[in-house]
């Protein structure tokens, strides 16, 4: 498959299928952030739902994977009905750029490099997202205690590293056997 500059990876392509490739992740990422998890902390789930954001992001790249991923969590807490916490919604746009730069990538070349590239920015993606970024929206939005959303950061962290990588990477392997079949590129 085509190698992609950074630039290019980072936007996306964005087209008509984009948009809706975008609209569906994002009301899927919303109902499975609902029904697809398993509880491990205080509003925190092991979800399946963060499987969207790497198929997203490898199909269309980061911003399509950030935008799904970003007003999926709005659509989660409509869903939910408690409210809406927009730390958490931007936590996981920042979180949903970086698996979806990775996924791209991956999806473009996989070999061990750059599954390792992947899991390196899952796990900062995750990382700056939840145990930085939501922290600091939580504070400065509601002014509440951090101590909850540190814990609640810290769980929701590894639990998406872990769906993203044990379950994406597999996923994003099939992706790229099935686009590299249908478009007949071989390996030199």
């Amino acid at each position: 498959m085509e190698t992609k500059g950074l630039g290019k990876s980072i936007v996306g392509v964005w087209s008509t299928r984009t948009i809706v490739a975008v609209a569906i992740g994002a009301a899927l990422f919303g109902v499975l952030m609902n029904y697809g998890g398993i509880p491990v902390f205080t509003n925190t789930s092991l979800t399946t739902a963060m499987i969207v954001p790497v198929v997203v992001g490898a199909m269309y790249g980061a911003l399509p994977a950030a935008v799904a991923a970003g007003v999926g969590n709005v659509i989660a807490d409509l869903i939910g009905g408690w409210g809406l916490w927009f730390d958490w919604s931007v936590g996981n746009l920042v979180a949903g750029c970086f698996v979806g730069l990775g996924a791209y990538m991956l999806m473009r070349k996989f070999d061990a490099k750059n599954v390792i590239v992947y899991i390196v920015l899952v796990v900062l993606g995750n990382g700056l997202a939840f145990g930085v970024v939501t922290p600091i929206l939580t504070a400065i939005f509601y002014g509440s205690e951090l101590n909850v959303t540190f814990i609640q950061a810290i769980w929701g962290s590894l639990s998406n590293i872990l769906v993203e990588a044990v379950i994406g990477i597999p996923v994003i392997y099939m992706l790229a056997k099935r686009t590299s079949a249908r478009t007949n590129l071989e390996e030199e």
